[in-house]
């Protein structure tokens, strides 16, 4: 996407964050419809997903969940306009806490584990504008440098959080968490298979990153889940309790132990979850990717 095209449409992102919100999600429900039917090769990605992680669904049930998969997709990404742009007090009232909330309470070393459900930049908006402490995460890049500075300039709005570039590498990550600075971590993608283990995910084997109990092992902190939901007053944000003997000496345990509980999140929402990422891309023992 060229320069230009790139701040048409960040202008058109600020221009609908002055709309009203059923009006904002009524657009977002037409181009999520749109998107479905055009994307035919993203729309595969998320059946596959659905078809191994709910084999006893059927094929109805799949269709009916992946069009409002694209549908949330679409109205989480709009949704950034006002998340980033409308005036404090309007965010404020979007967004809704609820849950173990004194798990963010004190300055306790702590490492937020955020899966990927599409509310994942309306929990970071929430945590850092509405709680006391400064947060930290992990961001990677974009290849559009006018892209780069807009999401860099949303996701830092409130609360002068730190945002630790991952080429980084781990030392500024765990320096981060050690000194009081909740670590907002989305470890639940495929990433780097070279960085990775192969642990089951709803009974498939997902290549997936360890980095949740290795950097709450090196930071000495606890793990404190934030699940996300999209509703029609805009996100609640639900602070779960902090996991019991986790991490431990076993780094592998741990990660199956995450994919785990991840799927216990899942289940009540699966269409919120991000199913539009190729999530068994690579695979064990040379075994052909399912796409």
């Amino acid at each position: 996407m060229s320069a230009v095209i790139t701040r048409m449409f960040l202008v058109g992102m600020q221009w609908l964050a002055c709309l009203p919100l059923p009006w904002l999600r009524a657009v977002g429900w037409g181009l999520g419809r749109f998107l479905y039917a055009v994307l035919g090769s993203r729309r595969r990605v998320v059946l596959t997903n659905l078809q191994l992680c709910f084999p006893h669904w059927t094929a109805a049930q799949r269709q009916v969940c992946a069009r409002q998969v694209f549908v949330y997709v679409a109205q989480s990404w709009l949704d950034r306009g006002w998340l980033w742009h409308a005036p404090p007090e309007v965010v404020r009232s979007r967004l809704s806490f609820s849950g173990a909330l004194h798990e963010l309470e004190g300055d306790a070393p702590t490492v937020l584990f955020a899966p990927h459900f599409v509310g994942l930049d309306a929990a970071w908006t929430a945590l850092t504008q509405q709680v006391p402490r400064r947060f930290a995460t992990i961001y990677s890049a974009q290849v559009n440098p006018v892209s780069d500075a807009w999401i860099l300039n949303g996701r830092q709005r409130f609360g002068a959080p730190e945002l630790v570039a991952r080429l980084a590498g781990v030392k500024p990550i765990v320096a981060a968490v050690r000194k009081g600075e909740p670590l907002y971590l989305l470890p639940d993608m495929n990433f780097d298979p070279s960085e990775s283990l192969f642990v089951p995910f709803y009974g498939v084997s997902a290549c997936t990153v360890p980095s949740l109990s290795r950097f709450a092992k090196l930071g000495r902190a606890k793990v404190v889940p934030v699940v996300t939901r999209l509703s029609p007053q805009g996100y609640e944000i639900q602070v779960l309790p902090a996991w019991e003997n986790f991490p431990t000496a076993d780094i592998e345990a741990d990660t199956a132990r995450m994919n785990l509980e991840l799927q216990s999140y899942i289940d009540p929402m699966p269409d919120q979850y991000y199913w539009v990422h190729k999530r068994f891309k690579d695979r064990p023992n040379g075994e052909v990717p399912p796409y």
